[in-house]
């Protein structure tokens, strides 16, 4: 009986079940899609890190070593388990040419090593430990994915030809987060290469217990041991594998959350023209004494039926489209050990959407309870309470024609009924515009001051050189009779020890210079501007416990040095922990040094960073466009993928939302559009009337939803972001996208279908609608 029921009242309403359905379908894939990406991301960074054995804690060194103090510190620290120290072979980007491209213009440190004997592998595209030949190259796979080279290449090294043997995947440095990218070569090779570049030292550990990470740091630190570079731990390493396919994820699970609401107003605005359509066959089958429960289950049979298809339809569209998201994962980190768990929590995820939807929908049904028998046979439909548009009466309006006039009326007449459209329009404006804000934001130049780098055109590194001092006076006087810089800056980084409240000491890496001439972003306080005053990195101060207005104490030759904490900032360089100051010291050696310069005319710069690259080869000049291209290219690629995704998917919910309204609105308004048309009015008339309520709507939703975006979402966005290093953020938006071309699509799309689903009013005779 049920069956025959449900088949009936599908086919009598073929566009309104088909249009739940595919909600349902679009709600159940992108919650499906969110839980097997999410498990494929974790269980695949997971495998990397453990196949590579990835160290707990790295500390890059430039300069001198002492092997035997650091042997011997690690034999008699109880939590090391393994311990090495590891060359990284520095060489200038113009002396590496893969096939036709040579890496002149690129921002990273490529360096050469071996393969390691303990851990810390690099590994091929299989997830195997690598074994290199005499002659081979193995390169980063991030050169793989810009498609600068191809496996067969030749390469040439500084004068010494290799073949491109493959791809390596690399868990310190496979991010393009990371500055330093390894190539992996033969020992024999790397001796026959290894003068004619600079090497620094990667100093590795393994621990027994990782949660006592915090311990070991502070333990080397106290030790004194080799620190002139940044500190990279285990956890940084992951956060920067996981942040350009972490941040899509989280833009699909916002997106999927929403839709799921707008599937449940769009169930429930269904479920309640359909009560409103039965009223009559619902009074008399309570009436002749049918049970309330009895009554709702064939309600609950077609939604359950229409629950079902949507999730079988988004299981599929799910299979469908995860290949093409899984692809990065699969490319930068291999293949996930949890895939069949993955499919399993997908199905799950379904399973739980389904699950709240049938019982949302005996929520609903709880209405009938409120049915009164003898009204409904009476009357044969709900009695509306028309309030709330009183004062807007036609008598007195001066400001539109009847026709606008009386759509506006409705609306404002039937708040409640209009009231699920109106919130479904927010959402999709909201859906529509977020993550193109998050996009503009991440893909523009200034994003990288919430990263901790300022805002100019041309960076220069000098570092892994000797007299970094005299080679930044050079430079700085070159660049002051440079008349197309407009304005520059030179910061350089010391090591200190910072004593910590316990009493023991914390190496901390502070920046020195003009903070001002190239501001970053502040999540609290402001950059030091007294020689008593220091901010901290995120990083550092959450390590530290210290917050804006603390005091931190430094230990300079022997004494003590008390700064006031002035801001805190965002920082994803130099293993993000660092800070910035302005006091005075020569009792400490320059780590290294970064010049930043802004021109005067901005299409100098591609020219200028060629003319200082040529002129200064011990130093690494970028451009700064070209320096975040690099940086967060993948990111952003990312983001971008789901903001097209979103602008789609925000527009078919509009469009299928005021199809289905529209449809449903008709059916309810039969009579007072029989009375319309024995008035006078024309079926244009009362087109025009449906398409000022559909506009009516839509303008409040927009302007909604847009405040909502430029509020909440910039809430949520920076959730997002901070959880990946950004711990202050502010949305950048483009006003014609946001503000011009997101409204036109959403204006033209509800046009269309308005004026699709209020066909049928033209239709409607007045012979069968008026009764007596």
């Amino acid at each position: 009986m049920y069956f025959r029921i449900i088949r009936n009242d599908m086919l009598k309403s073929k566009m309104i079940t088909l249009i739940t359905v595919i909600f349902v379908a679009i709600a159940a894939m992108l919650v499906s899609l969110a839980a097997i990406l999410m498990v494929n991301l974790s269980s695949a960074l997971d495998t990397l890190m453990i196949k590579a054995k990835t160290p707990h804690f790295m500390q890059m060194h430039s300069g001198e070593i002492d092997t035997a103090r650091l042997t011997s510190f690690a034999e008699h620290n109880s939590n090391v388990d393994e311990f090495q120290i590891v060359e990284f072979l520095n060489i200038d980007g113009a002396q590496i040419i893969l096939g036709e491209s040579a890496l002149a213009g690129n921002v990273q440190d490529n360096g050469f090593s071996v393969q390691n004997k303990k851990f810390d592998y690099l590994l091929d595209l299989e997830g195997n430990i690598i074994n290199v030949s005499d002659g081979e190259l193995y390169v980063p796979i991030s050169y793989m994915r810009d498609n600068t080279t191809k496996v067969g290449d030749k390469a040439t090294i500084s004068g010494k030809e290799f073949t491109v043997a493959g791809f390596l995947r690399d868990s310190q440095m496979n991010s393009t987060l990371s500055a330093s990218k390894r190539f992996l070569i033969s020992e024999n090779d790397y001796e026959e290469i290894k003068s004619r570049g600079s090497i620094e030292y990667l100093i590795e550990f393994r621990l027994k217990d990782s949660s006592a990470l915090g311990a070991f740091e502070t333990a080397y630190a106290s030790a004194g041991l080799e620190a002139n570079g940044p500190t990279v731990t285990y956890k940084l390493f992951k956060m920067m594998n996981a942040l350009s396919d972490g941040m899509m994820i989280a833009v699909i699970l916002l997106i999927s959350a929403l839709i799921i609401i707008i599937a449940f107003m769009c169930i429930r605005f269904t479920l309640l023209a359909k009560i409103e359509d039965d009223y009559l066959e619902i009074g008399v089958m309570k009436a002749i004494g049918l049970r309330v429960s009895d009554i709702q289950k064939i309600y609950l049979a077609k939604y359950a039926a229409i629950a079902v298809v949507g999730g079988i339809l988004g299981f599929g569209l799910s299979n469908m489209f995860k290949g093409m998201l899984l692809e990065n994962i699969r490319l930068y980190m291999g293949g996930s050990e949890n895939s069949s768990f993955a499919a399993a929590l997908g199905i799950i995820s379904i399973l739980l959407v389904l699950f709240l939807i049938i019982f949302y929908v005996k929520r609903v049904l709880q209405r009938f309870r409120k049915i009164s028998a003898a009204e409904a046979i009476r009357f044969g439909t709900s009695q509306e309470k028309n309030i709330g548009a009183k004062r807007f009466v036609l008598s007195t309006n001066r400001l539109f024609n009847t026709n606008i006039f009386l759509g506006i009326q409705d609306v404002l007449a039937r708040k409640r009924l209009y009231a699920t459209m109106l919130a479904v329009l927010v959402i999709s404006a909201f859906i529509m515009i977020v993550p193109q804000n998050l996009y503009n934001t991440i893909s523009s130049k200034s994003f990288i001051g919430y990263m901790g780098v300022g805002n100019y055109d041309m960076r220069i590194d000098i570092q892994q050189t000797d007299n970094i001092a005299e080679k930044v006076a050079v430079i700085s006087k070159t660049i002051s009779s440079d008349n197309t810089i407009s304005n520059y800056t030179v910061l350089t980084t010391k090591i200190f020890k910072a004593k910590m409240e316990d009493g023991s000491e914390e190496n901390i890496k502070i920046e020195f210079g003009d903070h001002m001439t190239f501001p970053i972003e502040y999540s609290d306080g402001r950059a030091p501007a007294k020689e008593n005053e220091i901010a901290l990195s995120t990083m550092n101060a959450d390590e530290m416990n210290k917050k804006v207005g603390d005091v931190l104490t430094l230990v300079i030759e022997g004494k003590e040095k008390e700064l006031t904490v002035s801001g805190i900032y965002s920082d994803i360089t130099n293993g993000g922990k660092t800070a910035k100051a302005i006091f005075t010291d020569k009792s400490t050696n320059i780590m290294w040094s970064i010049i930043s310069a802004e021109f005067s005319n901005p299409s100098l710069v591609d020219r200028k960073v060629s003319e200082y690259a040529d002129r200064f080869n011990f130093a690494k000049i970028s451009d700064v466009d070209e320096f975040v291209k690099q940086t967060f290219g993948s990111t952003i690629s990312s983001v971008k993928m789901a903001s097209y995704a979103s602008v789609t998917i925000a527009l078919i919910i509009t469009a299928l939302v005021t199809l289905l309204f529209m449809k449903m609105l008709v059916v309810k308004d039969k009579y007072s559009i029989a009375v319309m048309k024995v008035l006078g009015f024309t079926n244009t008339d009362i087109a025009a009337q449906y398409i000022s309520r559909s506009l009516f709507v839509l303008i409040s939703g927009i302007i909604l939803g847009t405040l909502l975006a430029n509020t909440l979402g910039e809430v949520l966005a920076g959730a997002v972001i901070s959880s990946f290093g950004a711990s202050s953020f502010k949305f950048t938006v483009n006003p014609l996208s946001a503000y011009l071309f997101s409204p036109l699509l959403m204006t033209g799309v509800v046009l269309i279908a308005t004026m699709v689903g209020t066909s049928d009013a033209g239709r409607i005779k007045i012979s069968e609608s008026i009764k007596e």
